[in-house]
């Protein structure tokens, strides 16, 4: 009937048009860090060209449906490492095929690859947000990480980044680091300050499989520190907060103004499409990544292919346990009301029986609306957390 919206109608005004994001990662590396899981080469011979023909290959293959990017994401690798008319081609690429400039595109750069030739083509094809992996402003700890730049290129990246205006500056600092003391942790947090930059992510350093880090944790060169971990985290959430940056997810502080979009829609579980090896996608009912090789990627995509590597139909039950799941790593944690509505599945009893204990330990509030949130200690065992939640979600399944 004239005048009354339609179910249709009714469904967009409670949630609209989700965004889009794309991610694009840049495998080339010239040295492989102690801790980097992240897939990555040395761009030898033509290996660079390969790639870009392959990246205008695979959005090709993408049915981005008429579909505007919202948000773009440029990670690694070292992005940097490309050429400035690499960097113009991969850009323009990328544009032709996201329906027009996005409203927020982050680029990750390594200090030593920053140069005002890349910087200002950055700039002109409308990247919004340079996010720099500092790590840390000591030597001896940049050492210990297989890091290949100093403090002196730090400072010297960051003028140049700020010099040609971009909207957004982040910094990437790690904290626990093997033999770190928490003097040493806050001489980095006094000189991330003083360089005043818009976003800080801190992340406590983790050991994953395959890296140098891991084998010289299986050796006995280096130790966990549970209790050291958890004493890193409270006094980088006091310090940043005392300096004026929110605290919007366990590891992210913004000015205001300055959140990271595409992170924030991607823990809400909204959709990305990922263009290049390795690179993960949420797209068309699917979830899925590409292979993690250049020379596979590529034959791949010659073949028509595109995210062919852990394949998984998107469904109710996974969504909604991965938006709580990642949801409540962010500060305003999520409205369980609004997911139900979203992602209507049975398997939210899981979660009604599991609530109780979180709250009575301590790790959770919820509101009389029916938000629910991390406590500080509840931040402290997010991964935990996750994994009951996840659980739980996985014990409805089975009952019902």
């Amino acid at each position: 009937m004239a005048g009354f919206p339609s179910g249709q109608e009714k469904a967009q005004a409670v949630f609209p048009p989700p965004p889009l994001g794309v991610y694009v990662h840049v495998p080339f590396c010239a040295t492989t860090c102690d801790f980097c899981a992240f897939y990555q080469t040395v761009p030898k011979g033509d290996a660079v060209r390969q790639y870009l023909d392959g990246v205008e290959a695979e959005a090709g293959l993408v049915a981005w449906n008429g579909s505007k990017v919202a948000t773009a994401f440029w990670g690694g690798g070292t992005p940097g490492l490309l050429r400035p008319a690499d960097i113009e081609r991969l850009g323009r690429t990328m544009l032709l095929y996201c329906g027009g400039q996005p409203e927020e595109w982050s680029v990750e750069l390594a200090p030593a690859t920053v140069t005002p030739d890349r910087l200002k083509v950055f700039k002109d094809l409308g990247v919004t947000r340079i996010s720099m992996g500092v790590q840390s402003f000591d030597e001896a700890m940049l050492d210990a990480l297989g890091r290949h730049h100093n403090p002196m290129q730090i400072h010297r990246a960051y003028d140049l980044i700020r010099a040609e205006g971009f909207a957004s500056v982040n910094l990437d600092l790690m904290f626990a680091l093997p033999g770190q003391t928490e003097a040493q942790w806050r001489a980095d947090l006094d000189a991330a300050m003083r360089l005043a930059p818009d976003h800080l992510s801190t992340y406590c350093l983790t050991f994953e499989e395959d890296t140098t880090l891991w084998i010289k944790l299986s050796q006995g060169k280096v130790k966990l520190d549970p209790d050291k971990e958890a004493a890193f985290y409270q006094r980088t959430w006091e310090y940043l907060g005392a300096a004026g940056f929110a605290q919007y997810e366990v590891s992210n502080f913004t000015r205001p103004g300055h959140a990271c979009r595409h992170n924030l829609n991607t823990w809400s579980m909204q959709e990305w499409v990922g263009l290049g090896p390795s690179a993960a996608s949420q797209h068309a009912g699917w979830r899925s990544s590409n292979r993690p090789d250049l020379g596979l990627w590529l034959a791949d995509v010659a073949a028509g292919r595109r995210a062919t590597a852990d394949r998984t139909a998107l469904t109710h039950d996974l969504l909604a346990a991965d938006a709580v799941i990642f949801g409540l790593r962010m500060n305003d944690g999520v409205s369980l009301p609004r997911l139900r509505r979203r992602f209507p599945t049975p398997r939210w009893t899981g979660l009604e029986d599991l609530l109780p204990k979180l709250l009575l330990d301590g790790l959770l509030t919820a509101t009389v609306e029916g938000r629910i949130m991390l406590t500080d200690r509840g931040r402290l065992l997010a991964d935990a957390i996750g994994a009951d939640i996840l659980e739980a979600f996985e014990s409805a399944a089975k009952v019902g």
